[in-house]
């Protein structure tokens, strides 16, 4: 059952002592269900999310023919154990010029720029297709890429809807950049070992992208090639909701009364959020940038900024404009609408110290905007989620984990927006 189409978080008024378990990261589910494919033999993928992105990647690996059994994770509900069979590089089906194989990559970025990689190792022709959010979002690096290695790739506009022509393995090399995704390049790195690819990643090597690229070669060079086992970590992107509950909690006490930690995070570095806690110091910097120090946590750094002692410019955020949504127009607008004083530009915003108030948040069909928002509910009074269902995309118990007891959550009361009734923890699961 969906939840309501508009929810309202009451602000909590009593310190709360919490640990919390947070799904496994998409970002790397997504790139090791590519590899387990790849490799030879089953690979066991354990705390591998399931959510709306990974489930879209799941599903189309399934439909390319790839046997891989889901079962549920004895820690967290949100999480799978994803058992996939790889074969070599090889791909077990596909379709004809007349009927191509259909894959509906939903809105899902991996997805949709990992697997137009994968299907060149093929023999065959493969359609993607996605959202009309998906056939906005940018894909001609990439699919210009391809072409370099010598793939037919068909697309009037170089973006999706695509029909891929795969030809297998080939010598090739070809030079793609980051500037708009870093999920182009590490699309190609995925596959070049299988695809016997020379991949020139160019543009800034420290660049708001590159981080992604580098976790993606860390994974390559970690993951079993043969099979095996491989162990998922917690999505810090996500975690990073957690940590700044806590900070906001205690803003304005004499002491930090509240306590809350993440389970098993991450030792790795792999991950660029997982430095997010870092900046929660008593004041966060007066700077902090997409381009080399936070990836999508910094839309929570935004949000908790007018709570902040100090104006803060956030910088290098225009990657931001071109995902689920312009997030940094989203962003001003909704902060504006809760009284926030702050400045937008193409490339950063500045948010000013401000008194905020009780708002309904239009959330763009952005599961980040509506975690965001939600976490602001926490402190300020009257703030109310439109479609807060969108969290399905990469946390579908979110809001569970807000309104189930300490201390494995919050202890959150969640009400429908419209009847003004008190939702029960099991009304609040996004499907």
């Amino acid at each position: 059952m969906s939840l309501p189409k508009l929810i309202e978080i009451v602000p909590l008024t009593t310190p709360i002592q919490a640990e919390i378990v947070v799904p496994g990261s998409k970002s790397i589910t997504n790139r090791a269900l590519i590899l387990a494919a790849l490799a030879h033999g089953e690979t066991t993928l354990r705390g591998a999310l399931w959510s709306e992105d990974t489930q879209v990647m799941v599903e189309c690996l399934q439909k390319i023919g790839f046997a891989a059994r889901v079962s549920l994770d004895p820690e967290e509900s949100c999480n799978r154990t994803i058992a996939v069979t790889g074969l070599g590089g090889r791909m077990p089906r596909s379709g004809t010029i007349v009927q191509p194989l259909d894959l509906f990559v939903g809105n899902a970025g991996t997805a949709a720029r990992f697997l137009a990689a994968l299907v060149c190792l093929g023999d065959g022709v493969y359609r993607l297709h996605g959202t009309p959010r998906m056939h906005d979002r940018p894909q001609a690096s990439l699919l210009q890429a391809l072409r370099q290695l010598g793939y037919r790739i068909d697309s009037p506009n170089d973006r999706l809807p695509a029909v891929i022509h795969g030809t297998g393995p080939r010598q090739a090399e070809c030079r793609v950049g980051v500037e708009e995704s870093s999920q182009f390049a590490s699309a190609l790195l995925l596959c070049a070992r299988k695809g016997h690819w020379q991949i020139e990643v160019v543009g800034e090597k420290n660049g708001t992208e590159m981080p992604y690229v580098e976790m993606t070669e860390r994974l390559i060079g970690a993951f079993p090639e043969n099979g095996g086992s491989f162990q998922i970590e917690p999505d810090s992107s996500s975690a990073s909701y957690f940590w700044a509950a806590a900070w906001l909690l205690n803003r304005g006490t004499k002491d930090r009364a509240s306590s809350l930690t993440v389970r098993n995070w991450p030792s790795s570095a792999w991950q660029i959020d997982s430095q997010f806690p870092a900046y929660l110091k008593s004041s966060m910097p007066n700077t902090l940038s997409r381009r080399n120090e936070l990836g999508d946590s910094i839309m929570t750094a935004i949000v908790l900024a007018p709570f902040d002692s100090h104006p803060i410019q956030f910088t290098g955020l225009g990657r931001l404009r071109l995902q689920e949504c312009d997030r940094v127009s989203a962003l001003a607008a909704e902060l504006d609408r809760c009284g926030a004083e702050i400045s937008e530009s193409r490339e950063g915003l500045e948010v000013f110290p401000s008194e905020l108030r009780g708002a309904e948040i239009e959330t763009y069909n952005d599961h980040r905007m509506a975690m965001c928002f939600a976490i602001l509910g926490l402190k300020v009074s009257g703030i109310k989620i439109k479609n807060p269902d969108c969290v399905k995309k990469t946390f579908p118990n979110f809001f569970q984990k807000l309104t189930e007891p300490p201390p494995v959550g919050l202890g959150a009361t969640i009400l429908d927006g419209v009847s003004g009734q008190p939702l029960n923890v099991s009304d609040l699961f996004a499907e």
